[in-house]
């Protein structure tokens, strides 16, 4: 069995996303290659951070034991990890709800082979304010499905208005689930629901992550 380098396994809410307030078992695997301007999980990415190698039976056992259904993945970038697949599989076949948070930069061609209804993308696309736009895999559009997220996490008007035009370009109304959320001390939230209001954008979440209302925006394992 592989390994799996995993820097932190919590039970807390979902913050975000079409599950947010809902219970969920957290996978934080280590790494990640991208480095956003706003990330709040960097230490995760850091060669020197302490992990706890796991196989996907070890962490298949961990889920189980915490009665929780939906299984959140997350990072770092979860889809870098050699195996991934396997980790996925083996948590699918036990009827939990999987959601793979990731960075938009990695192709999901791979995952969706897997066939596995149970399994969703919780996919960022990074605008500007991110510094990281261009790692962008547009294909990815192309995969996503219904039961799938995209998410704009927005800095300035600029990013708004970038969303709405990738939204346009790619069909997204009606083909995935889509948010928009602040970076945490940049954007006001009033000026997102403005900007929807102009724009009549239909179909897309305003979201705030409740997990930076409940505890310090700082706080890890949660």
């Amino acid at each position: 069995m592989s390994k799996y380098e995993v820097v932190e396994k919590f039970v807390s809410i979902n913050g975000e996303g079409t599950k947010a307030g809902q219970l969920a078992v957290f996978i934080r695997f280590k790494g990640c290659n991208l480095n956003c301007k706003y990330c709040d999980t960097k230490w995760a990415n850091e060669q020197g951070t302490p992990s706890q190698p796991m196989t996907e039976k070890e962490i298949l056992d961990y889920v189980l034991s915490t009665g929780v259904k939906n299984v959140t993945l997350t990072g770092g970038e979860p889809l870098l990890r050699e195996g991934i697949e396997n980790v996925i599989t083996v948590l699918a076949e036990n009827n939990l709800n999987i959601e793979i948070e990731t960075n938009g930069s990695v192709y999901l061609d791979k995952i969706r082979k897997l066939h596995k209804e149970n399994v969703t993308f919780t996919m960022d696309y990074k605008l500007s304010c991110s510094g990281m736009e261009a790692a962008m895999n547009l294909n990815n559009f192309d995969i996503l499905n219904s039961n799938d997220t995209v998410k704009f996490v927005a800095g300035c008007r600029e990013d708004l208005i970038k969303a709405k035009q990738i939204i346009e370009k790619y069909n997204l109304y009606g083909k995935c689930n889509l948010y928009i959320s602040p970076v945490f001390g940049m954007i006001e939230p009033e000026e997102i629901v403005n900007f929807m209001k102009e724009n009549v954008m239909n179909d897309v979440n305003m979201q705030i992550q409740l997990h930076k209302i409940i505890w310090s925006p700082d706080k890890k394992g949660v």
